[in-house]
């Protein structure tokens, strides 16, 4: 059974840092994209970062040189590490995996539109 818990969202002041971490587990260690997204009230899902299987990496421009996205493959957990948050940061972020058949892998990236994500953390950042 896929299971993604997302922790570590909090408040920050602009400027500050934060990492978030997501346990997966139900997934196969071959061929998958994971990746971030943030939902804002009012405004349009956003697909912040990804990472696949071969550990290729996509940001969104928003957070390109802020944000990085790793992982810990033997304990299956994804983390985003947030940089000089800004207020437009704030948001709920939520961390999504789909298994992909190998010969389209290169179809993962921060735009991916997943089919399974958590429950979302919370990070807000007062400026």
């Amino acid at each position: 059974q896929r299971q993604l818990v997302e922790s570590g969202g909090g408040s920050v002041q602009a400027g500050g840092s934060l990492r978030l971490s997501c346990a997966a587990s139900g997934y196969s260690h071959s061929s998958y994209c994971m990746g971030w997204f943030r939902e804002a009230p009012g405004k349009v899902r956003e697909g912040v970062a990804s990472i696949d299987s071969d550990g290729s990496t996509s940001y969104a421009a928003s957070v390109k040189g802020r944000f990085t996205i790793s992982e810990d493959k033997d304990k299956n957990i994804l983390y985003l590490q947030m940089s000089s948050l800004k207020p437009e940061d704030t948001a709920m972020y939520y961390c999504a995996a789909e298994q992909l058949p190998p010969q389209i892998l290169s179809h993962c990236s921060n735009t991916y539109r997943f089919s399974f994500w958590g429950q979302g953390t919370q990070v807000t950042v007062s400026s």
